[in-house]
């Protein structure tokens, strides 16, 4: 199985840091391959370097203006032209989406899986990995939207928030076993 994880090229706090190492190291240990932004700086570097440490495969997903910045040892690297060819690739190649704590490129990333799963587009289960409540906030807001009929389909049939890298795990592997993963 591909997982695409979404996250940060920033340097972030250590609790982020180590629930993206343990993230990664599942993925890796589970025999699923990495798909990520492709940086090697930041929270991009610190799952790629734990996916590979861990015996996994990992493929960039990188683009035309930030390819100096492409980690050198990926097993592939793709480099997008532009942003939007970048989010295709990257909810294209995912069997699975997983949202680490990260900025407005994150953000930017998971609204638009959102969205087009919210139309079935596609149907691949999205999960926040919600490390000290990083996603609270937004948890609130998208069940007071889901309450008040701005979502044409129940929250639950959109994403699953996780709090810990196991419960994510295991959140997917109920995909992965149902086979309702192709």
């Amino acid at each position: 199985m591909n997982i695409t994880v979404y996250c940060s090229a920033s340097d972030v706090g250590e609790s982020y840091t180590k629930a993206a190492r343990e993230f990664a190291t599942l993925i890796a240990k589970g025999g699923h391959a990495l798909i990520w932004g492709g940086s090697n700086k930041g929270t991009m570097k610190v799952i790629a370097d734990a996916a590979q440490a861990a015996g996994g495969k990992i493929i960039g997903i990188s683009v035309e203006p930030l390819k100096a910045a492409a980690r050198p040892e990926a097993d592939e690297m793709f480099i997008a032209k532009d942003w939007p060819e970048r989010k295709a690739e990257l909810l294209g190649r995912g069997d699975v989406i997983v949202v680490l704590p990260g900025g407005l490129g994150t953000l930017d990333e998971v609204t638009d899986v959102l969205e087009q799963k919210k139309h079935k587009m596609h149907d691949k289960p999205i999960v926040f990995l919600n490390t000290d409540g990083f996603y609270d906030g937004m948890k609130v807001q998208l069940q007071r939207m889901d309450a008040e009929g701005f979502l044409p389909r129940k929250l639950e049939e959109l994403l699953y928030f996780a709090d810990t890298p196991e419960d994510a795990m295991a959140h997917i592997s109920k995909y992965e076993e149902s086979g309702e993963l192709k």
